[in-house]
């Protein structure tokens, strides 16, 4: 029994090492085919630069919202209760308004999710169908990714096929490009003297009626922006403005009693000099 269950255990281990060697495996690095891919390093540096900006623009904000929080903090002793709930309410909503501007930059839909599904998600869509290409024509059974969660203890060189998908992408660009020249010459061959069809100029005009919507669509959303930026503006200014007027009082009201007590304490000098 002992040498039958040896034999079936030595069996199952012989049909499991063949069967893994038959099997094609190879492995790509992302990383290293997005840093060689030209368009991609262009569409990162776009992104990066608004993603400055945006952080740029925020820091200001909050570094605004602190000055405001210090200036509150010095000035409360001096302040009356309604002054001090004006600060605070201005606070407020400028807090808001910093939490809104962070949730339009790098919210789940925000416009750092938009850029970079506009920019990185097509040269990605680009590797993914140059690994699918060769995946099939060599019919590898996996196709790992070396710089993902992955943990790649040993990798052996020859199995890295992430030169061969930075070949085959910029042979598809090729022939894309000479696909283009080719529809552009054709479509000159049937437009003679630069004429454009019926078909040509609906298309044209299509495209650009889509385009004028789309700057219009921008232009409004920017308007809106502007509308809100303004009326928090105004309000701020409205607060300024009543908190330099209750100022001004309070400045009255204490000149008034500092008058009051110096003629009192003349009164009583005058009185110890005539005692």
């Amino acid at each position: 029994m002992k040498k039958i269950f040896l034999f079936a255990v030595l069996l199952l281990n012989v049909v499991n090492i063949w069967s893994q060697r038959n099997q094609l495996i190879a492995y790509i690095d992302m990383e290293y085919i997005l840093e060689n891919v030209p368009e991609y390093i262009q569409a990162q540096n776009t992104l990066d630069a608004k993603v400055t900006k945006w952080r740029k623009k925020l820091d200001e904000q909050a570094r605004y919202i602190e000055v405001l929080k210090t200036d509150l903090a010095n000035e409360k002793a001096i302040l009356t209760k309604d002054l001090i709930e004006e600060k605070e309410e201005e606070i407020s909503l400028k807090q808001q308004e910093l939490r809104r501007l962070e949730a339009i930059y790098f919210g789940p839909n925000g416009d750092m999710f938009l850029v970079r599904k506009q920019l990185v998600k097509p040269i990605q869509d680009q590797v993914y169908n140059a690994i699918q290409s060769i995946a099939a024509r060599k019919k590898y059974d996996f196709v790992f990714e070396k710089s993902s969660d992955l943990i790649m203890l040993y990798s052996n060189k020859k199995y890295d096929i992430s030169d061969l998908v930075l070949s085959t992408i910029d042979r598809t660009r090729l022939a894309d490009k000479k696909k283009d020249e080719r529809q552009k010459k054709i479509e000159a061959s049937k437009t003679p003297n630069k004429q454009l069809t019926v078909k040509q100029k609906e298309t044209i005009a299509k495209k650009n009626a889509a385009e004028e919507k789309k700057n219009d669509a921008l232009e409004k959303k920017e308007a809106d922006k502007e509308v809100k930026r303004k009326a928090i503006e105004e309000k701020r200014k409205k607060l300024l403005e009543q908190r330099a007027e209750k100022r001004k009082i309070l400045k009255r009201k204490k000149d008034s009693l500092r008058k009051i007590k110096e003629q009192e304490r003349k009164e009583k000098q005058k009185k110890k000099g005539d005692n």
